[in-house]
C-alpha cells in the first residue's frame, strides 16, 4: 500500500473477466447475487461500485429507475464499455471516493470486492453520504469462515457475518444476512478435495496466477465455460438465499450476502 487509503494493485490479474474460462458454479454464483439484488433495485436509483466488466449491469438496468457503475481499473472498465456502449454509464473511481452527490442513491452495491478495500470504514462512510435515509448497501463476499477458505492476492481483509455486522453497526447500518451456494450441495469431487485444499492453503501452495487457477478449476469442476459479458433473467436456476442468524459465523455457505439499511443520522454506534 503506497499511502493510507490508496489502491495500487492491478486487478486484471485477479478478476474474472468477460470471456474468461470459468466453472459453471461461478456463473451460477454470479447470476444468483444479481437476481437477489434485483428485487431491491426495482424502480430505484442504483450504483454498483467495483463492477468489474459489468456482467450484471444489463440485468439491473432493466429493473432500476437509474443505474450508474464504476471500477478502479481503467483496463477492466474498457471491456465493459466496449460491451455496453451508452447503455450504462461507467466511470473510473475509487469506491472510497465515489463521484456521486450526497443523498442521491437508493442502492449501492459492491460484490466480491470489499476485501480489496484499504479502508472498509471509509467506504461505509461514503455509502452513508451518497445513500438516502433508508437506502441500502448490498454486499456479496466470499465466506472466510469456511475451514478451507483461501485468500485472494491483493486482498486486505475478509469479513464474515460477525465482523461485517459489527463494522456496519459502527457506521450506522442495520444488516440482514443471507447465505448462497450451500457447501452441502456441491459435487462429491469438491467435498472429497476440501481437505486437500485446506492443506494447500495452510502450506501456502494455492495457485496465485489465473492460468494456474484455471488448471485447478478443471481438476475440481471438470469442463469450463466462458464467462458471459452480460447475464440475463433465467440464465441459471435460482432460489432465494437462506437467511442467516446475526452475530454467528456461517460455515454452511460459500457466499455471504448482506443487505444493510442506512439508519437515520445520529444512530451510529461509533
Amino acid at each position: 500500500m503506497t499511502e493510507a487509503g490508496t489502491i495500487p494493485a492491478d486487478y486484471l490479474a485477479v478478476t474474472e473477466l468477460a470471456g474468461d474460462e470459468v466453472s459453471r458454479e461461478q456463473i451460477e454464483r454470479l447470476c444468483h447475487r444479481y437476481y437477489w439484488a434485483g428485487d431491491y433495485c426495482r424502480g430505484r436509483d442504483v450504483a454498483e461500485v467495483a463492477c468489474g466488466t459489468g456482467q450484471g449491469l444489463g440485468y439491473l438496468a432493466a429493473l432500476a429507475k437509474s443505474l450508474r457503475a464504476g471500477d478502479y481499473s481503467s483496463d477492466i472498465l474498457a471491456i465493459g464499455r466496449r460491451h455496453y456502449g451508452d447503455r450504462v454509464r461507467l466511470e473510473q473511481f475509487d469506491a472510497q471516493r465515489m463521484p456521486y452527490e450526497d443523498c442521491s442513491l437508493d442502492i449501492v452495491m459492491i460484490f466480491e470486492a470489499i476485501y480489496y478495500l484499504p479502508s472498509f470504514e471509509r467506504f461505509l462512510d461514503e455509502c452513508r453520504r451518497v445513500l438516502r435515509a433508508g437506502g441500502r448497501l448490498l454486499i456479496a463476499t466470499a465466506n472466510k469462515d469456511l475451514y478451507d477458505f483461501s485468500v485472494s492476492p491483493f486482498s486486505v481483509k475478509y469479513y464474515g457475518v460477525v465482523e461485517l455486522g459489527e463494522a456496519l453497526a459502527r457506521r450506522g447500518f442495520s444488516a440482514e444476512f443471507f447465505g448462497d451456494t450451500p457447501v452441502a450441495e456441491v459435487s462429491f469431487k469438491q467435498k472429497l478435495l476440501r481437505p486437500v485444499k485446506k492443506l494447500a492453503v495452510a502450506s501456502g501452495l494455492m495457485p496465485k496466477s489465473m492460468a494456474a487457477k484455471k488448471m485447478l478449476k478443471r481438476l475440481v469442476f471438470g469442463e469450463l465455460v466462458r464467462m458471459p459479458a452480460e447475464i440475463t433473467a433465467g440464465m441459471v436456476p435460482y432460489q432465494p438465499p437462506a437467511r442467516l442468524a446475526e452475530g454467528e459465523p456461517d460455515r454452511r455457505h460459500k457466499v455471504i450476502l448482506c443487505a444493510a439499511t442506512r439508519m437515520e443520522d445520529g444512530t451510529a454506534s461509533r
